[in-house]
C-alpha cells in the first residue's frame, strides 16, 4: 500500500516536470517562429531577435583571422586545477535533460527554416521606436530598457544606452549631462595623478604594472587594424594603469585589456562614421579623446564591481564558474561531459579564457557588441549568466567534440570555427542559453555544488 501511495505521488511531480519542460520548449519554438505567447512576457522580451544589420549606422562589419589572434596570449589562461565533482542522479531532471538533448536538433532546424521571419522582426521599426520612447523620458526606467536592450540595441543608441544599463549614467535626464561632466573631469585627475608622473614617483611594482600593460595593448584585438594605431594604444594604456591603480585589490590582470574594447569602439562611434576600418583616432580633438577613454573607464568599472573575484588573487571567482559549467554541461549534454573527462580535458584548460576575456577572443570581433548588449541587460545577474551562454556556446558543437582526441580537443577548442558566424548564430546561442537558464537556475538540485 506505501508503495502505491508512493508512487501516485511520484506520478503527478513527473507530469508536472514534463509539462513545464513541455511548454518551455514550445515558448522557445513558438518564439522562434516570430509568435508572441501570452502569459510570457519575459520570454517574449528576451528572444526577440535583433539584427544590426538592417539599421542605420551599422555595426562595423570585418572578420578575424584565428591563425594568428592566440598570439602572446595571456599565460593565465593555462593555469588549471584538478577538482573532484560530486555526481549526483535525479531520474526526473535527468528524464527532462534527455528530452532537452533530444529536441534541441528541432528547435535549432525550425530557427533555421524561418530565418526571413527573424530577419523581418530584428529590423521592425517598432523596436527602435520603444527604444525611443524610453531613451527619450524624463526619468528612464532602466528596468524596461534592460528589457529592450536584452535583444540587441540600434548601434547608434548603443552609447546611451550602456551608460545608462551600467549606471554610470543617471537615469534622471536632468542630472545626465552634469554628473558626466563630473565624472570626466574626475578621471582627467586620476590620469594626472597617477599616469602623468615620471617613474622615479612610481613604485617598483606600479613600473612593472605598467610595463606588463604595454606589452599588452599591441596584442589586444590583433586582427583588427583599428587597434594597431599608436594613439589608440596610448588611450588603453591610459584607462588601463588608471583602473589598476584604483583597484589595488586586484590590479591589473592580463584579459582586462581585452574588456576595454567593446566600451572604445562603442563610445567612438558617437564621434566617427562608417567602418572602424576607416575609423582614425587622429582626427579627435584631445578634449574629445579624453571623453571618450573617461566613459570607458567609467564603464569598465562597473562592469568588473559586479565580478571583482573574477581578477583577485588565484581568481577565484572564474574558477567557481568553470566548475558550475562543468556541471551544466554534465546535465544538459552527459555524452559531451563524459567524453571530454574521458579524454582528461579539464574545463579550466579553455574556459578560463571564455570567462576572463567574456569570449572576446572567441567570437568575429563585430558581433562583440552585440553579445554585449545582453551582457549589460543581465546586470547583477550576469556572472550566473554566463555559465549558460558559455554552455549554450560549447554545446554548438557537440557532435564533433565527441569525435575528438584530447590533442585534437584542445587544438579545436583554442581555434573555433567561429570566423564565418553572423548574428544568426550568435542569437542561437543566447536562445538557448536563456531557454536552459529557465530550466536550470532555480532548480539547485540540479547542479552539484
Amino acid at each position: 500500500m506505501n508503495n502505491n501511495t508512493q508512487g501516485e505521488d511520484h506520478q503527478p511531480k513527473k507530469e508536472s516536470l514534463d509539462s513545464r519542460f513541455n511548454q518551455t520548449l514550445r515558448n522557445v519554438q513558438g518564439l522562434l517562429k516570430g509568435r508572441s505567447i501570452p502569459g510570457k512576457v519575459l520570454l517574449t522580451r528576451r528572444l526577440e531577435l535583433f539584427d544590426n544589420s538592417g539599421i542605420q549606422h551599422q555595426s562595423p562589419s570585418y572578420q578575424r583571422s584565428y591563425s594568428q589572434n592566440d598570439a602572446a596570449r595571456s599565460n593565465d589562461a593555462d593555469k588549471y586545477m584538478e577538482g573532484g565533482v560530486r555526481n549526483t542522479n535525479n531520474s526526473d531532471s535527468n528524464a527532462t535533460v534527455n528530452k532537452l538533448r533530444s529536441s534541441a536538433s528541432n528547435i535549432e532546424t525550425s530557427a533555421r527554416e524561418v530565418k526571413s521571419v527573424m530577419g523581418a522582426r530584428s529590423t521592425d521599426s517598432a523596436r527602435v521606436l520603444k527604444f525611443t520612447k524610453e531613451l527619450s523620458g524624463q526619468m528612464i526606467v532602466v528596468e524596461r530598457l534592460r528589457e529592450l536592450a536584452w535583444s540587441g540595441v540600434p548601434p547608434y543608441m548603443r552609447p546611451d544606452v550602456w551608460r545608462l544599463l551600467l549606471g554610470y549614467a543617471p537615469p534622471n535626464s536632468d542630472r545626465r549631462e552634469g554628473v558626466l561632466r563630473r565624472k570626466r573631469l574626475e578621471y582627467l585627475d586620476c590620469v594626472a595623478q597617477f599616469y602623468d608622473i615620471p617613474d622615479t614617483e612610481r613604485s617598483d611594482d606600479e613600473i612593472n604594472m605598467l610595463r606588463q600593460i604595454a606589452v599588452d595593448c599591441p596584442r589586444t584585438v590583433p586582427d583588427v587594424a583599428f587597434f594597431q594605431q599608436a594613439q589608440v594604444q596610448k588611450s588603453l594604456e591610459r584607462i588601463l594603469y588608471t583602473w589598476a591603480i584604483r583597484h589595488p585589490a586586484s590590479g591589473y590582470v592580463q584579459g582586462i585589456n581585452d574588456l576595454v574594447t567593446p566600451f572604445l569602439v562603442v563610445f567612438l562611434s558617437e564621434y566617427l562614421d562608417g567602418s572602424i576600418d576607416s575609423w582614425s583616432i587622429s582626427e579627435l580633438s584631445s578634449a574629445n579623446i579624453s571623453n571618450i577613454e573617461a566613459d570607458c573607464y567609467w564603464c569598465l568599472s562597473q562592469l568588473l564591481d559586479g565580478m571583482q573575484d573574477h581578477y583577485t588573487f588565484a581568481q577565484p571567482g572564474i574558477q567557481r564558474l568553470v566548475f558550475k559549467l562543468k556541471e551544466l554541461v554534465r546535465r544538459i549534454d552527459e555524452p559531451v561531459s563524459r567524453h571530454v573527462e574521458d579524454q582528461g580535458l579539464e574545463f579550466l584548460q579553455f574556459a578560463f579564457r571564455w570567462f576572463n576575456c567574456l569570449l572576446i577572443r572567441e567570437i568575429p570581433f563585430h558581433l562583440v557588441t552585440r553579445l554585449w548588449d545582453t551582457y549589460l541587460a543581465e546586470g547583477d545577474a550576469l556572472p550566473d549568466f554566463l555559465v549558460y551562454i558559455f554552455a549554450s556556446f560549447l554545446l554548438t558543437w557537440s557532435e564533433t567534440l565527441q569525435k575528438l582526441d584530447f590533442q585534437e580537443l584542445v587544438m579545436f577548442l583554442q581555434h573555433l570555427p567561429t570566423h564565418d558566424w553572423t548574428y544568426q548564430e550568435l542569437e542561437m546561442v543566447l536562445s538557448r542559453a536563456y531557454m536552459w537558464h529557465s530550466m536550470f537556475n532555480n532548480s539547485p538540485s540540479h547542479l552539484a555544488s
